[in-house]
Order: C-alpha cells, then sequence, then structure tokens
C-alpha cells in the first residue's frame, strides 16, 4: 500500500485514480473533531424535538410523514426502498472512486454523521472489497441515491460485493475482508446517499482520461507532421497569438516544444488538410473547455454535498439542495464534446496517413506488402467504429430533464448518466488515440523520413519500444492498447525532461 489520502487536505483526480488499489485513508485531527462536533449538535437538536429530514421525517415526497421512531429502524428505512437499481454492476474503479470521495464529503463536518462511518469507509478502502453498485437508478438529483444505497447496504452486509475481483454475498466479502459490518442510524444512511459522488467521481475520472489523450494527440499530431515533412507555419507563435484564445495558444507553444527542429521537406503543399492545419484551433478550444471541467471538478471535490447541512457554531440545521448535480451534470456534457470531436480529429488523421494520394507515397493502409499484407486496414476500420460509438452518445443529458418523485424532484440534471457516458467515451478516445499512434510507428517502418526534430522521435522511440512493426499482418488489438497506454504516459512527461 503506497498512496495515503488525508482528509485534512483536499483530494485530488490523482487519489480517485489510487483508490482502484487498497489506500490508506487518514482522518485527521482538524477532520475528526469537524465529525465529533456536528454529530454532538445532532444529537442536541434532535433531543430538542427539531425537525431535521431523514432522521425525524419520511425521505423525498414523503417528507410530510413522521419517520420510525427507532433510529436504527430509520436505517432500514431509508435503504430498502433505494434497493430498485437495475444494469451492470459499476466499474470497481469507479465504485471506490466514489466511496473514497463519499468519505471526504462526509469528512468535512457538516452532515451530522457518524465518526465510525468515516473510519468504516477508510478501512474499506484498505482493503479489496468493492460494493456491487448498479449502474442504473439514478437522476443525479437528490444526489446518487440508488446506486449509493446499494453501497451502503453493501457495507452493511448485505446484497452484494467483490473481493479480490470475485463476486459473492457481501457478509461473506467483509467476513473474508476482515471487516464488519456497518452500523448506520437515520441520518448516517442518508448521509451515504444523499451526495453526488457517484457523477463527480465518474467525472473526475473521465477528464483524466481526456485530458492525457488530449495531450497525446498534440504530440502525434507533431510527429504526423514531420513524417510527413509539413511546414510548421501552423504553429507560428504570432499567428496563434493573433487568434486570441488562451487554450490555442498554449496548445501551440506545447507544440513548438514537441516540434522543435522540425525541418520541412518542401514537398508537402503550402497549407496541409485541416487535420494538421487546424490542430492548435481545434485542441485549443478543447483545452479551454477542459480548463472550465477542471474547474467544476477541483469544487466538486472539496464540496460538501448532503442534506441537510449542520452548522454547530451558528446552532443550524440548514435545508437546501447541496445535493443537485448540476455543476458536474454541465461538465461531463462538455467533456464529452471534447472527446467527439478529439476523438474525430485523431481518426481523420489516421485517416490521412493511410491514403496514399495524401500520405507523400507511403503504400496503402501502410501494408509493407500490400495485397499480400493488409496493413492498418483493420485497426482504421475499428477505429472508424470507435469514432462513430462516441458520436452517437454525444447528446447532452444534463437538459434532459424528467420529472419524478411526486413532482418532488422536478427538475433533475441526470449528471450521473453525463458523467458515467463521458467516462465510457473517455476509454474509447484512448484506443482512438493508440490506433493512431500505431498508425504513425507503421509509417515509420513502411518508408516515412526520420524525424528531424527530437521530442518527434522520442514519441516515435516510446511507441516503437513497445510495438513491434506489423509484417507480416497479425491480430492488433493488443497493441493499439499498448501503444494507447504508452502514449498517455509519454505525453504527460515534462518538457524539462526533454520529452513532452
Amino acid at each position: 500500500m503506497t498512496t495515503e489520502v488525508d482528509f485534512d487536505v483536499p483530494l485530488r483526480i490523482a487519489d480517485l485514480r489510487a483508490a482502484r488499489d487498497p489506500i490508506k485513508v487518514v482522518v485527521g485531527p482538524q477532520a475528526r473533531d469537524r465529525v465529533t462536533a456536528a454529530r454532538t449538535f445532532l444529537s442536541t437538536v434532535l433531543g430538542d424535538d427539531r425537525a431535521v429530514y431523514g432522521a425525524t421525517t419520511g425521505f423525498g415526497a414523503l417528507v410530510g410523514y413522521a419517520g420510525r421512531a427507532d433510529l436504527r429502524d430509520q436505517a432500514d428505512n431509508t435503504l430498502a426502498h433505494l434497493g430498485a437499481g437495475q444494469g451492470p454492476d459499476l466499474d470497481p474503479e469507479v465504485v471506490r472512486a466514489t466511496l473514497l470521495l463519499r468519505a471526504a464529503s462526509l469528512a468535512r463536518g457538516a452532515s451530522g454523521v457518524s465518526p465510525h462511518v468515516i473510519d468504516a469507509l477508510a478501512a474499506m478502502l484498505a482493503t479489496t472489497f468493492v460494493p456491487a453498485m448498479p449502474r442504473l437508478g439514478s437522476v443525479g438529483a437528490s444526489g446518487d441515491l440508488i446506486p449509493l444505497g446499494a453501497a451502503a447496504q453493501a457495507l452493511r452486509g448485505r446484497g452484494h460485493a467483490y473481493l479480490d475481483g470475485v463476486r459473492m454475498p457481501a457478509a461473506e466479502a467483509l467476513k473474508r475482508a476482515g471487516l464488519e459490518p456497518l452500523p448506520l442510524d437515520g441520518r448516517d444512511a442518508l448521509a451515504l446517499v444523499n451526495g453526488t459522488s457517484l457523477t463527480t467521481a465518474a467525472t473526475a475520472l473521465a477528464l483524466d482520461t481526456v485530458r492525457a489523450a488530449h495531450r497525446a494527440v498534440q504530440v502525434l499530431t507533431c510527429l504526423l507532421a514531420d513524417l510527413l515533412g509539413s511546414d510548421t507555419q501552423f504553429l507560428d507563435a504570432r499567428l496563434l497569438r493573433a487568434y486570441g484564445h488562451p487554450g490555442t495558444v498554449d496548445v501551440g507553444a506545447r507544440m513548438r516544444r514537441v516540434s522543435d527542429g522540425l525541418v520541412a521537406s518542401g514537398r508537402r503543399p503550402l497549407q496541409e488538410p485541416y487535420s494538421i492545419r487546424c490542430t492548435p484551433q481545434l485542441l485549443g478550444a478543447a483545452e479551454d473547455a477542459l480548463r472550465y471541467v477542471d474547474a467544476v471538478v477541483a469544487a466538486d471535490l472539496a464540496s460538501v454535498t448532503d442534506n441537510p447541512l449542520f452548522f454547530p457554531d451558528d446552532d443550524l440545521v440548514v435545508h437546501g439542495g447541496n445535493f443537485f448535480g448540476q455543476p458536474a451534470a454541465f461538465a461531463a456534457d462538455v467533456l464529452s464534446m471534447v472527446t467527439a470531436q478529439v476523438g474525430n480529429l485523431a481518426e481523420r488523421q489516421l485517416d490521412l496517413l493511410v491514403d496514399p494520394n495524401r500520405n507523400g507515397g507511403l503504400p496503402p493502409m501502410l501494408a509493407a506488402g500490400p495485397g499480400r499484407q493488409h496493413g492498418l486496414q483493420g485497426v482504421q476500420l475499428a477505429s472508424t467504429a470507435l469514432v462513430t460509438e462516441i458520436r452517437r452518445d454525444t447528446m447532452p443529458a444534463s437538459m434532459q430533464s424528467v420529472p419524478t418523485n411526486l413532482h418532488n424532484q422536478d427538475v433533475v440534471p441526470l449528471g450521473t448518466q453525463a458523467a458515467l457516458r463521458a467516462l465510457d467515451q473517455a476509454r474509447l478516445l484512448h484506443l482512438v488515440v493508440g490506433s493512431l499512434a500505431l498508425g504513425l510507428r507503421q509509417a515509420a517502418y513502411v518508408g516515412a523520413r526520420e524525424p528531424t526534430a527530437s521530442g518527434c522521435a522520442g514519441a516515435l522511440a516510446a511507441v516503437a519500444a513497445v510495438v513491434p512493426p506489423v509484417d507480416p499482418d497479425r491480430p492488433l488489438d493488443g497493441d493499439v492498447r499498448r501503444a494507447a497506454d504508452v502514449i498517455a504516459d509519454f505525453s504527460v512527461l515534462s518538457p524539462e525532461s526533454g520529452r513532452t
């Protein structure tokens, strides 16, 4: 166990990534004091017979009715009716990131949750235990109720869970992991489910994957230009400053570092196709959009998503809508649009590369022996299928509101759908980028010139180290994945390292 997460400092996307494996969660003294103070205040409030949603009342549209008198029964009352999820189980990586984020939200001390709930989540995250959470059922409005309800039940030993990747009854998984079933009262149960942690976790993981792909396409575009011998006027700093968009200026600067030393062959057209010439503008616009998503995710990672919230210093219980996932819903839809256009760019670049009429005379489909071999023909077909799959699902989810819950939830953001869809698309984009990287590696093998820029040469060498030439034909699915992984890692190296 190498990763340690401290709830006294803000969460990072890297922490969510790390949570796929066992991690150490530190509930520091500041977090513990906050949680204890809010829990003590809740006891005072309930002793004063003040109304507290979910502790003294029913849920959702039934808030006007009294809840169960026994707070432990109230936990059953909260969770049982949420056992209505459908569809496949969510990816364990997403579930564990979700529960880390839920624990961090509760540890901010505004939820009135029992300290042992956070300790139990921390203990779970130190093992390979993963609650089985259904994908379908949340509208992202009153939190991710149904998926999180399944997680809460699994922590109590009900429903199902995974341990070491094996699905089994949750009670058995807890026992094998050395964990105790989690006791909950009504407030604890509601606090576990009444937040947008799944929506935020999926959006954050999608953002991380799209960011890596976006950086990788910048590198691969430079390598494409170098292999073809393109003129680099399209990256001119004066040109891009005149365009006036910050993302374009910054993307152009990065691409100039990668392509520093590129010598044009003089045999290409004065103006390349848009899939090369307009990349700083396209990827720059994507950069500006991704910065918006960055800001939303950063705010969500530091957010308290729950209802009600408790403020002991002000003697206040405040009922409101902090469980409404509209920010992440909008952000995930923006991420989906970025993914579709960056994927389309990479697919068009691969199309250019395999076409002998546009690739400078390289063999069709980059086949080492056209006719006897077929080179990248299958990879291009698959890449086209991946891009169309991304594009087919790019309709915004965040404006598809459908009233529910007796019109208590009369507007909903559908952020969970937007976020999970964005994560699916991000994983497909990763493969499209790997397809392009594989194509560039093969182009170098079948006759493209040697790269003249050291950054481009480094990128090519990184891919060539894990992907041998396609000669003769072979299944390339694994090669696409390896190329995608290595170029994503290559793309995050700092400019100062000499490999951007």
